[in-house]
């Protein structure tokens, strides 16, 4: 099932980050640090399936080298409080192929930053989940000053606004789901909130297996992956006294799911195996759900009602728009009626 996800966030000196370090990290590579008088090497790290530096017009070629661009960003960075980098990470639509995937990370990033004026450190990652199944997503490291021949100007502050990351994430599932599309592929994402799209779920935070393995060391992170169950164990209730409230926000996706979509959506809103069953089984048992038998890769597949109707009024909508008009009708008009 596609997942939305894209955050954005500042790498700078306040809270100790390098910025050679950091994109030694997300390339997998070995970059030596003058400013530290250090190497950084990560080039041990699996996963890292394309990386490049993407420059804009008047861009010097030279910081096409990773190496030398971030070096160059931090001896031009003067301030113990230096704000280097922006860095994007968003998750790449796991039903399309690593090629495929590549391709429309590079597209988002050319319209969005670097024909903006921005240098854009790009790596894919195609690690592997903890469900067995692919988690591939781009990490974008973007410079934050104006860049001509001569080298950096001023800070463009209108790249910090709200307002522009809204954009990105906006244009993130448009382009996305432009791409998914032509693809043929039966999935969608969407980056508004679950109010936003008419879900009654509280919305929740991935603490994932880091924050969980830290868990105990400290009372903030114990509470924040106790606040974490708590919403999860209230969303779990939700569904078991309405189970269509699941297959309505998984069919919001992709319009056909298999079991294992179910068993994610439900490890995801739900505390415990004991609340997992459970949903699992009111999922199963939902009157509106419709079995729809085993697809090419011998998995069952299933859908709802709902989206069923939904698909016969698009195909009957779609119909009369091709029918011919009748003679005491007349033509068609520009917006396809009679």
């Amino acid at each position: 099932m596609a997942i939305y996800h894209l955050h954005v966030k500042v790498i700078g000196r306040k809270s100790g980050s390098s910025a050679v370090a950091s994109a030694a990290y997300r390339s997998a590579s070995r970059l030596r640090d003058e400013r530290l008088d250090r190497s950084h090497d990560f080039s041990a790290k699996r996963g890292v399936v394309h990386s490049e530096v993407m420059l804009p017009e008047n861009a010097l070629e030279a910081w096409s080298d990773r190496e030398r661009l971030w070096n160059d960003v931090e001896a031009f960075e003067v301030r113990k409080d230096a704000q280097l980098a922006r860095e994007v990470e968003f998750a790449i639509p796991r039903e399309i192929s690593e090629r495929q995937g590549i391709e429309l990370a590079r597209d988002f990033v050319r319209g969005e930053f670097v024909n903006q004026g921005m240098i854009a450190d790009l790596n894919v990652h195609w690690d592997i989940a903890e469900d067995g199944m692919p988690k591939p997503h781009a990490h974008v490291m973007l410079t934050m000053r104006v860049v001509d021949e001569n080298g950096f100007g001023q800070k463009v502050r209108e790249w910090n606004r709200t307002e522009m990351v809204e954009r990105w994430r906006e244009r993130w599932a448009e382009i996305a789901n432009e791409r998914l599309a032509e693809l043929d592929v039966d999935a969608r994402i969407d980056h508004r909130s679950l109010h936003a799209q008419g879900i009654v779920l509280e919305p929740q935070s991935q603490i994932g297996a880091p924050a969980q393995r830290i868990e105990g060391k400290g009372i903030e992170a114990a509470d924040r992956a106790e606040i974490h169950r708590e919403i999860a164990r209230n969303n779990g209730e939700s569904i078991l006294a309405d189970p269509s409230i699941a297959l309505d926000a998984i069919t919001r996706q992709q319009s056909t799911f298999t079991r294992r979509d179910m068993a994610k959506f439900a490890h995801r809103h739900g505390d415990g195996i004991d609340q997992f069953n459970a949903v699992m089984g009111a999922m199963r048992g939902a009157p509106g759900l419709v079995e729809l038998g085993k697809d090419v890769r011998g998995e069952d597949r299933f859908t709802t009602h709902e989206m069923i109707e939904a698909e016969q009024r698009l195909h009957r909508a779609a119909e009369l728009m091709e029918a011919p008009c009748g003679a005491s009708r007349g033509p068609r008009n520009r917006a396809g009626a009679c």
